[in-house]
Formats: structure tokens, sequence, C-alpha cells
């Protein structure tokens, strides 16, 4: 299989790549089937505005994380960089985490203002510190808030996904309700809709306690498989705990006998570098108790 993911590039572009998966399964005699990846939310670092030190952080400093178009009004002292998800922002309390760029930058939230939040930095990557930047991940790890997993560009492109794909990758699904919303999409754009596969990728604690709940909506209705999308589960549940949450997970499947795909970046240091390191063998040795693997 291949996966397409509509957080990249449009209609336009997509077509030219299930265009050129058909035409290499014609010519290898082995069909590629299409996923493609519904973008989701997107919660990504924006706009940079520099402190009196620059943008450079370090740990045991300060910056601020603030609200879209709010740069101007955040301490002028701080370095100060905007996220795109509202609802987080407004949500967070003093002493809740907030994870960055995908583990690289742990923060603490010290203060909640108006504009947005102070964080206290936790962890930066070594003594240089972190420099910030734009279109880096944003997770709220203890943070309690709800946002629909299907934002309006999923809908605007789920009339492309569900007339050229074989499945729909479903990106920060948490409920049962979402999955139902997508469902209902799904049902009124065309009437063989339970023809087409839905993977349920699992990215947060929520995502993991709601899971039976929404295996049940979902494969009761359609053939479904899950996904455990391990770079944002590792920053949201703890790097700690993923090893177990993997196990919990494909025994879930077992029981729930619906496929798992373990992603992702498997033996990447052998793509990049030629050469696989250890963990990574024994990484890929373990995807194999899974029914997929995606690189």
């Amino acid at each position: 299989a291949i996966r397409i993911n509509c957080a990249h590039n449009d209609a336009d572009a997509w077509r030219r790549m299930i265009h050129h998966a058909k035409a290499a399964g014609a010519a290898t005699g082995r069909p590629l089937k299409v996923l493609m990846d519904l973008a989701g939310p997107k919660i990504r670092t924006g706009a940079i505005r520099d402190g009196a030190l620059g943008r450079r952080v370090h740990t045991g400093g300060a910056f601020a994380l603030v609200l879209p178009g709010m740069l101007a009004s955040s301490d002028p002292a701080l370095p100060a960089v905007e996220c795109t998800l509202v609802e987080g922002l407004k949500a967070a309390r003093p002493g809740e985490r907030i994870i960055l760029d995908d583990g690289k930058l742990a923060t603490v939230v010290e203060a909640a203002m108006p504009w947005g939040l102070t964080l206290r930095v936790a962890l930066s990557p070594d003594e240089e510190g972190y420099k910030l930047k734009a279109e880096k991940g944003v997770n709220f790890p203890d943070t309690e808030f709800s946002i629909p997993a299907l934002t309006a560009k999923d809908r605007k492109d789920l009339a492309f996904v569900a007339a050229h794909a074989d499945g729909i990758e479903f990106s920060f699904v948490q409920s049962e309700s979402d999955v139902a919303s997508l469902q209902d999409a799904l049902a009124a754009l065309r009437p063989d809709w339970q023809r087409l596969a839905l993977v349920l990728k699992i990215e947060t604690p929520r995502a993991l306690a709601n899971l039976p709940e929404m295996l049940v909506r979902a494969a009761g209705r359609q053939p479904t498989a899950i996904m455990i999308a391990r770079g944002d589960l590792a920053v949201e549940i703890g790097f700690t705990r993923l090893a177990e949450m993997q196990e919990e997970i494909l025994w879930i499947g077992e029981a729930a006998q619906v496929p798992v795909i373990w992603a992702t970046q498997v033996l990447e240091h052998l793509i990049k570098k030629g050469v696989p390191s250890r963990g990574e063998m024994t990484d890929a040795a373990m995807a194999a108790r899974a029914e997929c693997v995606m690189l």
C-alpha cells in the first residue's frame, strides 16, 4: 500500500500520485492499495518574535507561546512564538506540560495570560539550547480540551478521498463521536461508503482510553485497522510508557480481530545512512507482530 498525506499538496498532485501507483502495480502485477491520510487539526508553531537574547531558549529559561496575531502583546523581554491551537492555549493551566518539536523541547506552563502562556523550559536538547522555529508540532499531554477531529479542510478533502482512495487514515481521532462524524460525512458522499477501509490513528491518551468504543463504532460498519502513531503518542504519554502501550494496542487489535499498523520511521537510519542501528533492528523485529509496517 502507499500513503498519501493530505496535509501536503493538492488534488492534482494526489491524482498524479495515484496514477503512478496504479501504473507501478500494473507493471509489477502487484496492485497497490491507496490510503489517504486526513490532515486533522493543525497544531503547530507559527510566527516568531525574538526576545532580549534572540530566539534561543535554554533549560530553566522562559518564553511565550501566544495566540495567533498576539506576538506584540506578550512580554517583550521573552522570545515568543505563535501556536495555531487556540483551544489548547486557552485551556492550559499552570503546572501542565507542553511539548514542542516531537519532544525536543519540554516545558511547563508558568502563567496563563490573555495573550497566551508563559512557559518555563524543563528540558532543551543540549548546552546550546533550542532555537524556536515555525511549523513545529505542539503537544498538550496534560490539558483537557475538545476539538473536532474532522476539520473544515478534512471535509473538503473528503470528496476526493472518498472517490479515489481504498482507505482513509483518520488523524487525531479521539472518540466514538469523531468516528460517527466521519462515517456520516462518508455516507453523504457515496452510497457504498462501507467498502472504504478506515484506519484509526492512535496518537493521544484520550484515543487510547476510547479505543474499544471507537473500534466498535468503526469496525461494526466498515473494514477497520489501528495505527500505532508512535511519534505523537510517545510525546503525549512519555517514552517510558510507549513500549507498554504498543503491547496493549497489539493485544486489543488481536482481540478485536482488526489489523494493526506499526508506524512509523521503522529502519529510518538504514534508509538515510545505509546501515541500521541496533535499536532499530530490534524495533523492526518487534514490528513483525503487527499486520503492517509503515516506513
